[in-house]
């Protein structure tokens, strides 16, 4: 029988399929098909075995195959084992954290929780978790995969990957997935005794908190750092002046400070036109305002600290000269 080839995927006439609709399934879950989709779109239980016999698909899971000529990503690869697991599962814990956009290692496991207890599961290379919290167990999609939502996978990164719940929190925080208060509420709602996840969220909220006020991105955390390590004045984060709300203001003192982005040349023109005009009221009203970006204050923190310093020094000598130092 001839084989015909259309948009990268097997168009197989002797399997008795309209594949345009097998292709719309596929599209939609990371170019997987399921052996109970296939029969939903016309394909025989005998049909499915040749397919993967003569190759046209190929199996990952039992009753889960890859469409031939799609492409092999970890987001595939963890769709696959969802699916497989079967009703109720949904991508955890470090494979959820890869979803919602969190940095991961390639060498991550895969991780599937199921909603319900009293099931079970096993597939190769993957890590099948049956939880005894079941609060926040509806999954949402993301990326087209079932999921456990923001607040839940936050709880459950901690119990495997405790190092990276940090980093975490700070991408949901600063991408506005989840408020830190909504992360409290979270912390608050799963703690119990045994719970090993939540603990490493508390203190990555910790983390992400500054005088008890959220942080609006990692420059903010930085520049704080900059400021204990080189026994800086102290400061006010999300200071109230001239009708602005600044990130840092020296206690005491006419000068606020203001995190840019990574570089100042990667600002729009409009980005520049709006800071430059708010930089004018604030020396206008008399302050002094002082910008940094990651960059420096991550490359050159020494370099930086001593440019801060020097602007103490002219606008507010009295802070370094007998007194006040940041001791929180």
């Amino acid at each position: 029988m001839e084989r015909r080839f259309r948009s990268g995927s097997l168009i197989a006439p002797r399997v008795g399929v309209e594949l345009r609709t097998f292709d719309e399934y596929a599209r939609q879950h990371h170019g997987l098909i399921t052996r109970d989709a296939a029969i939903r779109c016309g394909m025989s239980r005998t049909g499915w075995y040749r397919a993967l016999a003569e190759g046209e698909l190929a199996p990952i899971y039992a009753g889960v195959a890859r469409l031939y000529g799609t492409p092999v990503t970890r987001e595939q690869t963890i769709a696959a084992a969802v699916l497989a697991a079967g009703p109720g599962a949904m991508a955890s814990h470090r494979s959820a954290a890869l979803l919602w956009g969190v940095p991961r290692p390639d060498a991550d496991p895969i991780d599937v929780m199921l909603s319900n207890r009293a099931r079970e599961a096993t597939l190769p290379g993957v890590i099948v978790h049956r939880p005894r919290d079941r609060k926040d167990l509806s999954p949402v999609l993301r990326r087209n995969v079932r999921c456990s939502n923001v607040l839940r996978f936050l709880c459950d990164l901690g119990a495997v990957d405790e190092p990276t719940v940090s980093l975490a929190v700070g991408h949901v925080v600063t991408t506005g997935l989840a408020s830190p208060a909504a992360l409290r509420l979270a912390v608050d709602v799963h703690a119990r005794r045994g719970r090993h996840g939540v603990p490493a969220l508390r203190r990555a909220l910790d983390d992400w908190v500054i005088d008890g006020k959220p942080v609006d991105s990692v420059l903010e955390k930085a520049m704080q750092r900059l400021i204990q390590a080189h026994g800086l004045p102290a400061v006010e984060f999300h200071a109230k002046v001239a009708g602005f709300e600044v990130d840092f203001r020296i206690i005491d003192a006419p000068i606020v400070l203001e995190c840019d982005g990574w570089e100042h040349h990667a600002k729009t023109p409009a980005q520049q036109t709006r800071d430059a005009a708010r930089d004018s009221e604030l020396v206008a009203a008399g302050l002094v305002p002082v910008r940094f970006t990651y960059r420096q204050i991550t490359r050159h923190p020494v370099r930086e600290a001593d440019r801060l310093r020097r602007i103490v020094m002219r606008w507010a000598p009295h802070l370094l000269l007998g007194g006040t130092r940041l001791d929180r």
